[in-house]
């Protein structure tokens, strides 16, 4: 037969165990942390090369606009111009900073330096 302080006593000893094995330990915890580590690492290699293929295909984008705006100023002019020309006449909005085009032949090449390559 138990007493009432017996009862007590016995359910917080149950509640003392039970505390001790509610949380993770330190390995737990370290395991985890090692974990996102690794995925994290995976995800920063992996996004890595996002900002190059952007810059590619703003470069690409330039050139094709103004081979656009060299064709029309050609056909209404019937010469060909250079990228700040082009701007001036209101084919482009901006002069590039990327690209030049030769006012001979019309050709549009990168600027020496510039972020962008001859695609």
């Amino acid at each position: 037969m138990f007493t009432y302080l017996q009862g007590k006593l016995r359910g917080r000893m149950r509640a003392q165990g039970e505390t001790a094995e509610a949380g993770f330990t330190l390995i737990e915890l370290l395991v985890v942390i090692v974990i996102l580590g690794i995925l994290s690492a995976i995800v920063v290699f992996s996004v890595r090369g996002i900002n190059d293929k952007g810059q590619d295909s703003a470069c690409k984008t330039d050139k094709a606009t103004i081979r656009t705006a060299e064709e029309a100023f050609f056909a209404s002019k019937g010469k060909y111009a250079t990228v700040d020309d082009l701007a001036g006449a209101g084919f482009l909005s901006a002069p590039s900073a990327w690209y030049q085009a030769k006012a001979e032949d019309g050709i549009v090449t990168p600027n020496p330096g510039g972020p962008c390559k001859d695609f």
